[in-house]
């Protein structure tokens, strides 16, 4: 899929409003799995642990409508141990997901992010564009740019993990028929 499809789906679902003292930022992962796969993992509001290697355990709140809240367990290694995360967004048709975080013990605070997963074909078999953007606050002592960079490593983290489990799972997808005879 080219730019332009990119930059509409960001302008249609991910605009964020920026306060003063704010970073946003907008990623892109391309998987090679159809959409439906990428989705299933993604709308787990209650099971982030599914493909985000640094959440341990994830504890609901409510009935996964929106309003829902989550508190997960950050494996170690990371400077915080719990967050807490409302769901803020869920649409099936359109796959959108949006969270924001409430709580927990670390420094991302009114941080809300939004993810949407479109379909695209990738070398001649149906792929997903996944779009990930995010609005924090910058922490005391820290710059705009270190803030930005530190988030946008945890998500491209998270989207690695994402395209790993995913096309795993379209690798599985492709070969059960075969098992069969």
């Amino acid at each position: 899929m080219d730019g332009g499809m990119e930059a509409q789906y960001t302008r249609s679902h991910h605009t964020h409003e920026i306060r003063e003292n704010q970073c946003t930022s907008v990623l892109v992962k391309h998987i090679k799995a159809p959409v439906h796969l990428v989705w299933s993992l993604v709308r787990r509001f209650d099971q982030p642990q599914k493909y985000k290697p640094f959440v341990s355990r994830c504890i609901m709140k409510g009935d996964l409508g929106i309003g829902s809240v989550r508190e997960v367990d950050v494996k170690s290694g990371l400077p915080a141990t719990t967050s807490t995360e409302r769901l803020e967004l869920l649409n099936d048709e359109e796959h959108i997901l949006g969270i924001k975080i409430v709580g927990g013990d670390h420094r991302l605070r009114n941080y809300s992010s939004i993810i949407t997963v479109h379909p695209e074909i990738i070398d001649g078999r149906p792929g997903t564009m996944v779009i990930e953007s995010f609005v924090v606050d910058v922490p005391d002592g820290n710059t705009t740019d270190e803030t930005c960079y530190f988030v946008k490593a945890l998500i491209q983290c998270n989207l690695k993990s994402l395209a790993d489990v995913s096309e795993r799972m379209a690798v599985q997808d492709q070969t059960e028929p075969i098992n069969r005879y």
